[in-house]
């Protein structure tokens, strides 16, 4: 039987101030992780290797100038840059912003042109990324201008799938961001999702509601009433699995997340403090509806930490096998919908 080709797997390097290269060499340090993929990492081998020294990890890696040159068996590092940044460990600085970019727009390029074949990107700051050819409020609003599809930042373990209506939205405008047209299009994300990247075939989902209590019937605001109920209401009359509003406060704390396969909040920390409450350190950003696969760990540059070797690399180590499982369902997805006799013969 021939040998499957290994998956390709870039990495966006991050804010070289942060602990971004430290999660990402603690995670590839272990040489079992080259059985898996073959890991491509944009930055360069001057930054790698003061990173690595800096930092006392144990890496070999193999220098290119481009990523469709990179070697099975080896952590190759793309020279995005030939000067030597300065790096000032746990400073939020432009420096920091700008290689950020730099690493992430060389990696998103070779995932455009098939170079590589998912992208798992280190922690930016929102802040110092900030400039005249950048004007995005982190790495999701990015990929979506870039790549194909409805973005969808939709954070996920094994066990607990969450999705936001809106994402890096002030919580004052939140409420005014959604409507009948924004939840359809995240509900149909999320499913198509569930069914493609995860395998599962009728996928069920829960709405948080948007005010305290879902807005107890009209009581402590309307939009549950007037736009979350009528939209679920006629999306599960037509067939979707699709069930709420939920109030939030009581949802996750009483395990009700369990009985869904995935869960919508309205707002950012409406969905991820649970979400990270419950599963820190193995949670994995995902962006789904994308015509790429990205992930991404679940916690940012951990500036207080950076340089001083104490980061832990869980959640980047995730991001990388979240990447490769999703890369491989979304093929065999592709392939059973291109090839219907397969498919009926997977399902007998």
């Amino acid at each position: 039987m021939e040998e499957e080709e290994k998956i390709k797997l870039g990495i966006s390097i991050g804010d070289l101030n942060g602990i971004g290269c430290e999660v990402v060499l603690k995670t590839f340090e272990d040489n079992r992780m080259l059985d898996f993929c073959t890991p491509v990492i944009f930055a360069s081998n001057k930054t790698v290797s003061f990173q690595k020294k800096e930092l006392g990890i144990e890496v070999n890696y193999h220098g290119i100038q481009e990523a469709s040159k990179a070697i099975d068996g080896k952590i190759n590092v793309v020279n995005v840059w030939k000067e030597v940044p300065t790096v000032t460990f746990g400073e939020s600085n432009n420096e920091g912003g700008k290689y950020a970019i730099k690493s992430l727009r060389a990696a998103v390029n070779a995932l455009k042109n098939d170079e590589i074949d998912a992208l798992v990107t280190a922690p930016i700051n929102k802040t110092n990324i900030q400039a005249d050819d950048f004007k995005f409020p982190g790495h999701t609003d990015f990929l979506a201008q870039q790549l194909e599809g409805e973005s969808l930042m939709f954070m996920v373990t094994d066990e607990l799938k969450v999705g936001l209506l809106t994402d890096h939205v002030a919580v004052k405008d939140a409420p005014a961001a959604i409507n009948a047209i924004l939840i359809r299009n995240k509900v149909r994300t999320i499913e198509k999702s569930l069914r493609m990247d995860f395998k599962i075939r009728a996928p069920k989902i829960a709405l948080l509601g948007i005010n305290p209590h879902s807005g107890d019937n009209g009581v402590i605001g309307k939009e549950d009433e007037e736009i979350l109920k009528p939209v679920i209401k006629e999306m599960s009359d037509a067939g979707h699995l699709v069930f709420g509003p939920y109030s939030a406060d009581s949802f996750f704390g009483s395990d009700s997340y369990k009985n869904f396969d995935a869960v919508l909040a309205a707002y950012h920390d409406q969905g991820l403090i649970p979400f990270k409450t419950l599963s820190f350190g193995k949670g994995v950003n995902f962006t789904a509806g994308l015509s790429k696969v990205r992930t991404s760990p679940d916690h940012g540059t951990a500036y207080e930490i950076a340089g001083k070797g104490k980061a832990d690399h869980s959640s980047f180590k995730e991001a990388v096998f979240m990447a490769l499982q999703i890369f491989r369902n979304r093929k065999e997805y592709q392939e059973l919908t291109e090839n219907p006799l397969q498919k009926q013969r997977v399902r007998r």
